[in-house]
């Protein structure tokens, strides 16, 4: 049974352009045209994104079959995030003060048009398997990192064999104690998320997956499956999703997207500008689409479904988030902001006095009784629509 997936792949996945063409219509399909796209980032489709894809202008196929445009190249990076360069020995990235990048897989089920290590990915030479000695000595060395993010590739791809082995390896390294996998496969090929590995992997908890969806459409029944199998494993499940053009860069499909991805018991994570990698520029959209979805999302739907808005900067300067514009004006004396409704509010800052000692000391707060508090509130401080809660 646990290598059902293996031969589902195989047998039911589409990898070269002439199946592709052979699906969807040589009409559709240009093979010569695609050919040099092809030949500089190769293409995997398994099954289950086979059945979610809904014609040519689907989000889904955008992600997934390759395109002319992957070839036009403006200000793309191939290693847009310099992970080669914050890479001390191989298969390691470290840049992080107590965490580390581990990757432990050269495949994908499926391969993501944008993916931002598309200059590794489908070769098995460039993301070596015989060379994890060096990158246990480096873990155990370092002392400072307690927590490895697993990743690749897929690291799912391979084997329960390999994967405890992995696993075991960490696990005889005191200091490591968080374990986390970085993985695609439940909306590639939920077949893979096993009995057998679920038993498995509750020997070696805390073990986290980051999951990886961007549209509605990737969390089918199959998958849906797949994720609570995980999530009955005691595998806690966050969701990392990519800002793209014509895919998911609107506030309604996020929307729709966040809410489903809770209902599975998946956290939404992180929310990432596409990167700047060579061959993946026509998926970025502007900043300022990913700030609109946040602000389209934060009050008007549980904190919860709201994941942070980051930009990985390029370079390797690891991500950072972003925010819309809440702030007016910051003072000594008080702040002023918007909420999520465009309502303006002041909240009054400490008074500092010079203490006994000549040091300054925030003395004692007013004490206002609530309703004099609520009374006394400015037009702009509420609109008399009764008692907000905070989620």
């Amino acid at each position: 049974m646990s290598g059902d997936w293996q031969k589902i792949l195989k047998d039911h996945g589409v990898s070269t352009l002439e199946q592709l063409a052979d699906r969807f219509g040589h009409d559709v399909i240009d093979v010569e045209a695609l050919k040099p796209a092809f030949e500089n980032f190769q293409m995997r489709i398994s099954p289950q994104v086979l059945e979610t894809i809904q014609g040519v202008d689907s989000p889904m196929w955008k992600q997934y079959v390759p395109t002319v445009q992957e070839l036009e190249v403006v200000d793309g990076m191939i290693d847009s995030l310099d992970e080669d360069g914050d890479s001390p020995v191989p298969n390691i990235t470290h840049r992080y003060p107590d965490r580390a990048l581990f990757l432990v897989s050269p495949v994908c089920a499926s391969y993501c048009r944008f993916c931002t290590r598309r200059r590794k990915v489908g070769d098995p030479e460039k993301i070596p398997l015989n060379q994890f000695d060096s990158a246990f000595e480096y873990l155990r060395q370092h002392t400072e990192i307690r927590d490895v993010i697993m990743s690749g590739g897929d690291p799912m791809m391979l084997s329960d064999r390999r994967l405890e082995y992995l696993f075991q390896k960490l696990r005889e390294i005191p200091h490591i104690e968080i374990i986390r996998i970085g993985s695609r496969i439940t909306s590639h090929l939920p077949e893979r998320i096993t009995p057998e590995f679920c038993e498995m992997v509750q020997k070696y908890h805390p073990v986290f997956m980051n999951t990886h969806f961007n549209h509605p459409d990737e969390l089918t029944p199959a998958t849906v499956a797949a994720l609570d199998r995980l999530s009955k494993a005691g595998v806690p499940l966050g969701c990392q999703t990519v800002l793209l053009k014509d895919v998911n860069d609107s506030p309604e499909v996020m929307k729709e997207l966040m809410h489903r991805l809770l209902k599975a018991r998946v956290r939404p994570y992180y929310l990432y500008m596409a990167d700047q990698v060579a061959g993946g520029e026509h998926f970025r959209t502007q900043v300022q689409k990913g700030l609109e979805i946040i602000q389209a999302l934060r009050g008007w739907t549980s904190g919860l479904a709201v994941p942070h808005f980051c930009i990985d900067a390029p370079g390797g300067g690891g991500k950072v988030p972003l925010l819309p514009e809440y702030v007016e004006e910051i003072t000594d004396e008080a702040v002023v902001f918007r909420n999520y409704a465009g309502e303006r509010f002041i909240y009054k800052q400490p008074r500092q006095t010079v203490s006994a000692c000549g040091t300054a000391a925030a003395d004692a707060p007013d004490v206002v009784p609530l309703q004099m508090a609520r009374a006394g509130k400015g037009a702009d401080q509420g609109t008399g629509k009764g008692k907000r809660y905070s989620a």
